[in-house]
């Protein structure tokens, strides 16, 4: 098996290597692209040496089964016939196809067999916040039909890529020392701060971000479900949470609810808030599951149940997801 990865020097390019280095793929060639900055570099797998080739629209990926894109939606597009045309599957982590019809939007927990049906050979990862929103209400989904979600997303650092993190961290650096941080990745200091915003706002007032969870959810789910977000960018390295609200069609009991959790593919129930058993990201960041805890009835609604989840927003949020995806295919 040959197997491509464009972005190869980002974070999640990284992830990828690293996720890739741990699973027991047999991958007899590995490929390794990306811009004019990062060709020439070099890193290392399974023991080899590997240089990353600068991507161009030529016949690189001759032979390539799979291809693990993440460099952006406007470099998918651009390379996306080039990476596919000889046959290659690209597994595309950006949102330049997440919303085409012709195109499946794959969570393995979730709708694995979509990810079959990919006529123009580009399989969509879906947003990082609607990836391990959807892991945890698929376990309630089969309880009980969700009908409406209200959610709080708590946003790392890490969602902005790996200038994002370093940011966040010289931020702290230089107010330590006294100096004016440096801004240019948010739209504000984000050390000691929350960003309610995050990508840009839409005629509705939502951002972007707040309606790929809105869109992203139904198509995953193949469903009629209707999400609320606010989307929160807060001072965390890596891991993302949310504090997520959802109204079935027939009451759902906690007790229920930890049932379905515990039992869920992909899903670590964290859930004993008289001992402080619950999902912090400090502690989680680097995991592959999605954590659950917090769970309890809502006081506003009889049908409506509350619960908090957090996951690694590189690992299952981006990189590990779309791994998932070609390990489903294989």
């Amino acid at each position: 098996m040959k197997i491509a990865i464009v972005g190869a020097s980002g974070a999640v390019g990284q992830e990828f290597l690293r996720i890739l280095e741990e699973r027991p793929l047999q991958i007899d060639e590995l490929l390794l692209f990306g811009s004019e900055r990062s060709a020439g570099k070099t890193y290392k797998f399974r023991g080899k040496d590997i240089t990353v080739k600068l991507l161009q629209h030529n016949d690189d990926f001759r032979g390539v089964d799979f291809a693990l894109t993440s460099a952006g939606a406007g470099t998918s597009r651009e390379f996306a016939e080039t990476i596919t045309k000889h046959g290659t599957i690209m597994i595309d982590n950006s949102s330049a196809f997440r919303m085409d019809e012709d195109v499946p939007l794959v969570v393995p927990e979730v709708n694995a067999a979509d990810a079959k049906n990919a006529p123009r050979r580009i399989i969509a990862n879906p947003n990082c916040t609607t990836i391990q929103m959807v892991v945890a209400l698929q376990a309630l989904e089969k309880v009980s039909h969700i009908r409406r979600v209200h959610v709080a997303t708590y946003q790392s650092a890490s969602g902005a890529g790996a200038a994002a993190m370093a940011e966040l961290e010289q931020q702290y650096a230089e107010l330590g020392a006294g100096k004016e941080p440096t801004v240019q990745k948010f739209a504000f200091q984000l050390a000691y701060n929350v960003i309610p915003h995050i990508d840009v706002f839409t005629d509705n007032d939502y951002t972007k971000e707040e309606m790929k969870m809105f869109h992203e959810t139904r198509k995953i789910m193949h469903s009629d479900i209707r999400v609320s977000a606010t989307c929160i960018r807060v001072p965390v390295m890596r891991a993302h949470s949310e504090s997520v609200w959802v109204e079935t069609e027939r009451p759902i009991s906690p007790e229920e609810a930890r049932t379905a959790f515990a039992a869920a593919q992909g899903v670590v129930l964290m859930d004993e808030p008289a001992n402080k058993v619950y999902p912090m990201p400090l502690f989680l960041a680097g995991h592959d599951p999605v954590y659950v805890g917090r769970i309890r009835k809502d006081l506003t609604n009889d049908n409506g149940l509350t619960f908090w989840c957090v996951s690694d927003q590189i690992r299952k949020g981006a990189a590990l997801n779309a791994v998932q995806i070609l390990e489903t295919l294989i």
